[in-house]
């Protein structure tokens, strides 16, 4: 079984009601590191010395920009003496990125623990196979998209921060569930974030395949922008922050 948890759905902008975008799979890997993440675990009960490996889509701040105080956690708290491996997979540009992080926020005080971090391009996790892939967002931050399969005949992928394309929608094709963002409104003028209409369009190219929106702009709380839900197609769910999914072996089923 796999256990698929979404511990945080809004963009950037953190819509009401919701904490950054964050993943968190059988409670030990984590796709990206937000500003919130710390936050999202201690909420969901996990501790951050639970998890293992880290696989990072692309260096935008609303992505990466928690590692300085999860690993802060780690050296102080949950992990004082170092027992727990830690994996951070991603582009080339994610180990520099982080790096610096650290060291503007905490000064010399994490500069141990990053030491003993396993840098890896694609990390290898038994049960599991991943590959990343080019996706359309700002190029400067190197975007991916994470394919993932599992032993169990699960496949997944993660989009990251992208906009209609190719590769993505080809690959979104093969997936049992695709976690999927939609950062943007009809009306905003880019092609750097699904929108309600791609979304729509994804879902009805591909009605076997279970699509959960996230990096939503849509406000799950107080209205900002908008706290109406788009009307998707039946094999789209619009995730709310703690929205989890089980795969049995056979099939996805909301918890």
């Amino acid at each position: 079984m796999v256990k698929i948890e979404l511990l945080g759905t809004g963009n950037a902008f953190l819509p009401s009601g919701r904490m950054h975008s964050l993943l968190l799979i059988d409670e030990h890997i984590m796709v990206d590191i937000p500003p919130t993440a710390l936050s999202c675990l201690r909420r969901r009960g996990i501790s951050p010395s639970q998890i293992d490996t880290i696989l990072v889509t692309h260096v935008h701040g609303d992505h990466v920009f928690g590692i300085p105080f999860l690993l802060l956690e780690r050296k102080y708290i949950s992990d004082r003496e170092g027992l727990k491996p830690l994996t951070i997979a991603g582009s080339p540009i994610v180990r520099e990125t982080i790096e610096t992080l650290c060291k503007m926020a905490y000064p010399g005080s994490l500069d141990d623990i990053l030491a003993e971090i396993i840098w890896q391009d694609i990390p290898q996790v038994k049960g599991w196979n991943f590959e990343t892939f080019v996706v359309k967002h700002v190029p400067e931050v190197e975007p991916h998209g994470w394919m993932m399969r599992h032993e169990s005949g699960l496949v997944m992928l993660h989009s990251g921060d992208s906009g209609p394309c190719d590769e993505l929608w080809r690959r979104v094709s093969e997936c049992d569930l695709a976690v999927v963002e939609m950062g943007l409104p009809e009306y905003v003028e880019s092609d750097e974030h699904h929108k309600p209409s791609s979304i729509e369009t994804l879902a009805r190219n591909n009605p076997d395949t279970k699509i959960v929106v996230t990096h939503t702009y849509v406000d799950d709380g107080p209205e900002i922008i908008s706290a109406q839900i788009p009307e998707h197609p039946a094999n789209v769910i619009h995730a709310r922050d703690g929205e989890s999914f089980l795969w049995d072996g056979t099939k996805i089923t909301t918890l």
